[in-house]
Parts: C-alpha cells; structure tokens; sequence
C-alpha cells in the first residue's frame, strides 16, 4: 500500500536512553532465570515511551525471545475489554496458527479464547460469571507459560493508563503468577495522566509491592541529550542558539523536539502552545490531507483502510493519495491488515479537539452507520464496543442507547462486568431522552438496573452495586413483584457482609417473608438465610432453615441447590461439634456436585472438609485434598474464588503440622490471587499465627489492624469474633502485657454466643489458661473470675476428636498429657509448648532432672521451627534451673551431603528462599528444590527449619 514511505522527522540514532535501555535488559536475563515478571516504565506524554521498548524488543528479539506487542486504546473506558491481550493474541494466531495455540492448551480451553478471537470457534456456553472470567485468565497464564517453555517471552503493553478493568485485572494476576516462567512483561503508561482518581493508580501500587515486578521512571532528556536527539533528525551538528531553543520549548519531550523540528523554517518561529507544536506538522500538509486525517481522528488511534474509505467516500487510490503526505510527515505510521495508526496519541487528540460541533457529530454518525452495515470493517469482537461509541459521539440519543445495551450484553458474554458498568450507565442515563426505550431492547428500566447490579457484584464494585439496588427497588412494588424484591434484597444483603455494614441479615429475613410459597425463589433465599444464622451462632435456626430448603429442592429436583443446604447443614454440624458427622455431609454434597458437575459444589464441600480433616487430626489427608482441591479450582477455573478459600486451609493444615515456611508460601500465593476480603481475613489470621509463634510483633500489629481488632470494630460471624481475640490476647502476652490479654478474655467469655466449634473454643480456652496463669500473680482475683467462667463454657463442650482433646488436657492443666497428644499428632509446636508448661510444673515441685528432660525435648522442636519467643522461654527456664538443654553433638559424616548440597543448607539455614538461592548459586531455582529435597531426607527431617537445626546440632556448617 504505503510501505515505501518513510518519514523524515524521527532520529535514527537512539539518544539518551542506554541506562534504562540496560534496566529492561538486565530484567530480561533475570526473567530468563525466573527471578522477574514486569517492568512498568512510566514516563509524561511524548516522552519516549514506545521508542524505548521498541529498541529493547528488537534485541529482545534477536537475543531469541518472541515478542508479542499489545496496546491500550482511549476507546477501552467505554467498555472494549482486553484490548491489549486481543492484539497480541491476533499476532499469535498469524504466527504459530490457532492448531498450534490449541495444543498448548489444556483439551478444549482454546474455547475460552473465542471470547476474544473468533478465529478459536464458538465460545464457552458457561454462563457463570466467577468460573469464565477467571478461566479466562487462567487460560493466557498456560498459554504464555507453555510459550515459554521453548523459549523466552516478552510481552509488551502500551499505554496501560488507558487499559479498561479487565485488562488491569488481567495485567496483576499475570504479574502475580508469572513465576519461575521464562516471561517478561514490559508495561508502559503515561505517569502526567494519573490524576488522584485514575484507577491505574492502585493497581500500580499493588503491582509494586509483587515480587519481580520493577519500575521504571522515563525522564525527559537533557541538553546534551535533545541536541543529539536534533544532530540525528537534522544529520549535521545543529547550532548551539537552535539547541537552546529548541530545548527551552521542548523542555526535553522527544516528541516535542521532532515537532519543533518540523516547524521550525530557519527564521526562529515556534508555536506557542502544545497543540500548535501537534499541529504545525499537520497544519503544512495539502488540505485535502488533513481533512482525512480529521476524519481517521474520529475513528481513534488506529483505524482500517477499508473503513476510513468508507467514511471518508474516497476510493483506494484517493484515499492513498490523500494519505501519502502524512505518512510521509510521520503523523500516521502503517499497521498491519491494512490499517493506519497516528504516530502518538496527542497527535490523534489534537487533530480530533479540531473538530467543529457538526463535524463531529456527522463524522461519529458516519462511523456508526458503516460499522453497523458491516461489522468485518472493525477488528473481531470490536464492532459493539464501536458502534456504541460513536453514535454516543454522534449525539443520536435512540441508538446510542440501542447499541450501549447491545454492547453491555457483549460485555457480559466476554466477562467484561467492569466495562459493562459504564454502558449501562449511559443506557440509564438516555433512558428518560428516548421515547419507547423499553420496547427497543425488550426490558424495562428496573431490569437495566438489575443487570448494572450483577455487574457490579460480578466486579466486586460494592458502592455501584448498592446503589443500583436501592434504585431499581424503589421501582418495584413488593406486592406485585415480590420475587424479584426478594433477589434484589438478598443481593443487597451480600453486598453488606462485602463491606462488613450491618444489616444482611435483616435483608435475608425480609427477602424470605416476601416468597412465602414452596419455589425456587425461597429456596435461593434459604440458601444465604440458613448459611447466615449458622455463621452467626444461629445454629437452630439456620439448621431448621436449612433443612426446610434441603425439603424443597428435592421437591423441586434442583440438586445444586441440594448440595448447597446440605453443605449449610454440615456447617451447622461443625460449629456444634460433630465433626465425624459434618465430613460425611460434606463428602455426600461433593458426590452429588460431582453427578451433577458443578465445579462450585464439589470446591465448597472439599475446602470444608479439609477443615473437618485437620480438626480431627488427620492433617496429612487434608494437606493431600487440599493439593488435590486447589488443582480442581484451576480445573473449574475457580482458583480465585473457592480457590483461595482451600488455599486458607491447606495453609492451617500445614501450620499445625509446623510446616511453617510451606504455610506462609501458600498464604502469600493465595493473597497475591485477589480473595475476598473475607477469606482475605481467614489468611491473616493464619499469618498472624505464624507471626505470633516467631516473635514477630510488628507483623501481628499489623494484621490485627487490618482486621479491625485493634479498634473493636464488629464482627458478626463467631469464629471471627472468637479467632480474632485469641489473637489478640497472644499479641498482648508476646508484649509481656498478661493483663491486657486477661481483659481480652473477660470481653469473649461474657458475650452472649460462644463458638461451640470443637477444636476452636478449647483452642481458645487453652489460651485464656495461659493468660491466666500469667495474670495470676498480679490479679488473683481476676484471673480466678475468668477462670470459672472458662470453666463454666468448657462444661458445654464436646470434645470431638484428637485435637480438641488434646487442647482440652491442655487447658485441664495436663501438660505431660497433652504433649504425648500433641507427639501422636505431629504438632511441634503445640507439643513445644506443652512440655514447657510441664517443665515449669515441674520445677516448681522440685524436679530438677524431670523439668532439665522435657526442656531438652522441647528445645530442638521450638529450635526447628525457628519459635523465637518459645526459644527464649525454654532457654531462661533451663538457665534458672542451671541445666544444659544440648547434648554433645555428634561428630558428622564428611560423607552426609554433597559440597553443592552444604551450599544450599547453609542458604537456606539463613532463611532463604529457593529463588534466593537459585540467584546466589547461579543454578535454576527447579534445581535447589531437588537440592532441598535431598538434604531433607539425608537429614531424616520434615521442615527446611529442623534442616537448619540439624545442620547446627551436627555441625554441618562450621568451617
């Protein structure tokens, strides 16, 4: 077409750039070793952004990576979804062919693809919104993985500022999971464009704080640097008073510099605004020129041949003949499937600001009926998002709503929620301006509503989802509609336990009495109703409820609904302490989820039944079904929903079994998935225990105020009101602060609901033992109150299994008991403990060498572990007594471990992580793991921290 064009205003020497051009390089090899994901480059307007990535992809590329290029269009904030991940896919496709694609992916999966390319088939019929979207995300995280395995990868974003919700969510979960995969995403943005508002702003942050993710400022370049910049346009030296100029104008924007250039005839005349440097090489072009660009300015950024013929009314040969000159100029540069791109976005702003009123509108309109007539002028899935675009551009009220409502559905099919948002907005927006709006999409106005509100739940966009609500049942009569009301109230409802505001619960009761007949709509509410009381300590209740809802959905043959209330009932069961009887509720509803196959069914019985294994104190079974569940949610496409939740208690079956370091793996990874705040809390937890056990005090401080328990915010479920003050009491004990912590306990034991959940309340219940004991000599009296009133709760107790008997003898006072309980189980820490307090009793009868043999088996334990402040307890207690807690160690085997291998012990006897090491040791981190793995069963031990202690007690390491 135009290939043979070349513009004249861009230098062809690199200027200025060889230190940042040395970042993206060096964080290219470290992506090569597994050790980076991302490179967020950020850098004002024209400052040389793309020039800069485009010098590192080439030698990117020709280091042997295959470069796939994806950029972000202003269209995107109106609702055009994965915009950028849709180009570098078409490239893909064009490259290796969808055959190839599909074989990368697991069978079927390339089905999800079609929701962006057509050329993959039919999409998905899956219509649930948790379970596509995140398979969506699930899938592109295989495909560039399985790319990588046969060489590196480099996936290069532009222009993220304009990158719609679900590219930005895209972007992190990428950024958080790209690990150990020859992949390095270099994703650049325009820093002047993010105002306090703009909602790339805590993606940023939250990306920054992701392990392998750097950032990288692009300055403006400095004198020196624009007069070489002007030396390579011009191809001789300039003169200094031009240098000078040129520089104060441009304050050393690369673009600036080329239009400045551009403009600049010899007689000192520069413009003297922003748009007049955009503008001035556009304004030198034949009118004739300039009127198309005006035209292809309306389409946007980038815009097709056949399409602007269309607009524009000229044939091929005039419409190339038109756009020579620009090409020529460097204003458009060619794309590929015959398409044409304005060198910089300002360029396209500044010639569309241009743009008279009408003009505007008729050029819009033009654009809108051409895409309309025929949707191939645009790229596959884009002709929606399009045309809704520009007849809102065109100010044609009628289809500006038509095609909005078509968009949103589209938006919906492709799991887009966040753009769906803005589209049906401005259908609610126009609705009043357009006579018979109802007729021309086939709803009313309250079910745009209803549907902005799914949206917004599906997109955790809580404060529009509340809002659409309230708006859409102030339109609803509850006589005449009641089972709507009843949806819209549980949604509300929902959207309250999201935001921790009270009042869900009077939602669901209000949403019940409106569908009082036997049907689907009450069992629905019975589902949330029933799972909400028993949460809350409701239990009766909750169990009657659900078991009437159990009733109807085997009436009504709905046997997901089944499955759900059968799930609520062993919760119920659970929090009762029936655990043996709650695993087998939970196994049933996962068979009847897996006849039925749904994913969310098999997922929800399997998480709580990792909890029903731990409690009864086989924890190995649940760390396998809790390895088995998470692979089930990546299967399910779940991962991020039921997925952390599993995460959650695999994390708690690996913390009990004192696989600390596996445990804090497992919490950060399901973190860095985005949970929901609840289970986000339920991870804390789990880390602030760790944190407590080590003597990490800062790091407790600040997991009890996020949780709110610094500040006694609220809670309403049981276990979190119970678990959040043994927490709370463990900070104040590691502080010294034994009547703060009895203050703690004296506020859980006088509330009117106790957690009656087995292993839970007698976990609990052995802590308040312990702050008592504290307390004891400073407050008798106290510490005797609250322990009648801990008495008085044990006496209601069920012991339920190993576990809850093992704190129960804990809490009885039976030290040496419980610590052979705490062996049979394989809890060290617990056990750790345990022997302490039955060496301190010990002590105080006289027994010296009794106390000296529990605190020498409780040593190495608390040592392994790396139990800081039990460490210190069991060494001042060994120290008071005057015994010695080592036996003579013995002499090691110079045979035991591989030089390699005591390379790797002494790292990871330092607390480093596989990575760590792999960077150090220059090996790949696969590698150290293999390493790791052996040295563990040389050693006969189960942790890397009893790896570390051995190393010590035999002393591996001295040298």
């Amino acid at each position: 077409m135009l290939e043979d064009v070349i513009g004249r205003s861009v230098s062809p020497v690199f200027v200025g750039r060889e230190a940042e051009l040395t970042v993206l390089t060096d964080a290219f090899d470290e992506a090569r070793k597994g050790a980076a994901t991302a490179v967020l480059l950020g850098g004002e307007a024209g400052v040389g952004k793309t020039r800069l990535v485009q010098s590192f992809a080439e030698r990117a590329a020709a280091d042997g990576a295959h470069v796939l290029f994806g950029g972000c269009v202003e269209l995107s904030s109106d609702g055009l979804a994965y915009a950028p991940f849709t180009a570098a896919l078409r490239q893909l496709v064009r490259e290796i062919g969808t055959a190839r694609i599909g074989s990368l992916l697991p069978e079927g999966a390339e089905r999800d693809l079609a929701r962006l390319l057509p050329e993959f088939g039919e999409p998905s019929a899956d219509g649930d919104t948790n379970t596509g979207r995140a398979r969506l995300f699930e899938q592109f995280l295989t495909l560039l993985e399985r790319l990588a395995e046969s060489r590196p990868v480099v996936l290069v974003v532009e222009d993220i500022h304009w990158a719609d919700r679900s590219s930005r969510d895209l972007i992190a979960f990428l950024s958080r999971n790209l690990r150990e995969s020859q992949v390095l995403m270099v994703l650049t943005y325009r820093s002047d464009d993010l105002h306090r508002q703009h909602p790339l702003r805590p993606v940023l942050a939250e990306l920054g704080r992701v392990a392998g993710v750097l950032r990288l400022d692009l300055p403006r370049l400095s004198r020196d640097e624009v007069a070489g910049q002007m030396a390579g346009i011009l191809g001789v030296p300039p003169l200094y008073s031009r240098i000078e100029t040129v520089y104060q104008r441009s304050q050393g924007i690369p673009l600036f510099v080329e239009a400045l250039m551009e403009c600049d005839d010899g007689a000192g005349e520069v413009p003297d605004s922003l748009t007049d440097l955009i503008l001035g090489s556009v304004e030198r072009l034949p009118e004739e020129t300039q009127r198309v660009l005006r035209i292809a300015a309306a389409g946007g950024i980038r815009v097709g041949h056949a399409l602007l013929s269309a607009v524009s009314g000229l044939s091929d040969l005039d419409l190339e003949a038109a756009l020579r000159p620009a090409i020529a100029g460097n204003v458009l540069q060619i794309a590929d499937n015959r398409a044409y791109v304005f060198r910089h976005a300002l360029i396209r702003e500044a010639v569309h600001d241009e743009l008279l009123p009408g003009e505007h509108q008729r050029l819009h309109g033009r654009y809108a009926e051409e895409i309309s007539r025929d949707r191939s002028l645009v790229p596959p899935g884009r002709a929606a998002v399009e045309i809704a675009h520009h007849w809102y551009g065109a100010r044609d009220d009628h289809w500006a709503l038509i095609s909005a409502w078509e968009a949103a559905q589209k938006s919906f099919k492709a799991f887009a929620y966040t753009e769906a948002i803005p589209l049906l907005e401005r259908v609610l927006m126009l609705w009043d301006k357009v006579p018979g709006a109802c007729g021309d999409i086939g709803v009313d106005h309250t079910a745009v509503l209803e549907r902005a509100s799914e949206a917004s739940h599906a997109c955790a966009d809580i404060d529009k989802g509340v809002k659409f609500v309230k708006a859409a049942l102030s339109e609803l009569e509850e006589s005449a509609e009641p089972e709507r009301v009843a949806a819209l109230l549980v949604r509300w409802g929902t959207f309250k336990l999201a935001k921790t505001k009270p009042g869900a619960l009077e939602n669901f009761r209000h949403a019940l009495s409106l569908v009082p007949e036997p049907g689907s709509a009450r069992a629905d509410v019975l589902v949330k109703l029933s799972r909400h009381l028993m949460l809350t300590g409701q239990v009766a209740e909750g169990t009657m409820l659900a078991e009437e809802g159990l009733a109807l959905a085997r009436q009504l043959g709905d046997r997901v609904i089944e499955g759900e209330l059968i799930i609520n009932l062993a919760l119920g069961y659970s929090l009762d302490g029936e655990i043996e009887r709650t695993f087998e509720a939970n196994t049933r509803a996962m068979r009847l989820g897996e006849e039925v196959g749904s994913g969310q069914l098999i997922l929800r019985a399997m998480a709580n039944n990792i909890d029903a294994l731990n409690e009864l104190g086989r924890s190995r079974e649940a760390i396998e079904l809790g390895r088995a569940g998470e692979a089930l949610a990546k299967k399910y496409g779940r991962v991020r929903a039921s997925g952390t939740f599993i995460l959650n208690n695999l994390a708690e079956a690996l913390e009990s079994l004192g696989r600390w370091e596996e445990a804090v793996q497992v919490i950060d990874h399901a973190l860095s998935l985005g949970p929901t705040q609840s289970t986000r809390h339920h991870l804390m937890r789990g880390r602030a225990d760790i944190a407590l056990a080590r003597g990490e005090l800062n790091l407790v401080e600040g997991i009890l105020s996020e949780l709110g328990v610094l500040k006694d915010r609220q809670e309403d479920f049981i276990q979190d009101i119970t678990n959040n003050s043994r927490l709370h009491m463990g900070w104040h004990m590691l502080k010294g602060e034994p009547e703060h912590a009895l203050a703690v306990a004296e506020r859980l034991l006088n509330r009117p609901n106790q957690a009656h959940k087995a292993a839970l309340a007698w976990r609990t219940l052995s802590m308040i033992r312990t702050v008592c004991d504290a307390a004891e000599p400073g407050l008798p009296e106290r510490a005797e109150r609250v322990r009648a009133m801990a008495a008085e709760l044990a006496a209601t107790l069920a012991v339920s299994g190993p576990v809850s008997e093992a704190y129960r003898l804990t809490f009885d006072g039976d030290f040496d008991a419980a610590a052979e309980a705490w062996e049979r189980l394989e809890r060290p820490h617990s056990r750790a403990k345990s022997l302490l307090r039955a060496a301190t009793v010990r002590a105080h009868a006289g027994d010296k060498e009794g106390a000296a043999s529990r605190l020498r088996a409780a040593h190495p334990l608390a040592t392994a572990l790396l139990a800081a402040p039990l460490v210190a307890e069991i060494e001042g207690l060994a120290r008071r007594l005057g015994v010695t807690l080592l036996e003579e160690p013995a002499a090691p085997s110079p045979d035991l471990l591989t030089p390699r291998e005591l390379e790797v012990l002494r790292l990871v006897a330092l607390g480093r992580t596989n990575r760590d090491i792999a960077a150090e040791l220059f090996i790949s981190a696969k590698t150290v793991s293999v390493h790791v793995s052996n040295i563990l069963a040389k050693l006969r031990v189960a942790t890397r921290g009893e790896a570390a202690a051995a190393a010590h007690r035999l002393a591996l390491l001295s040298a």
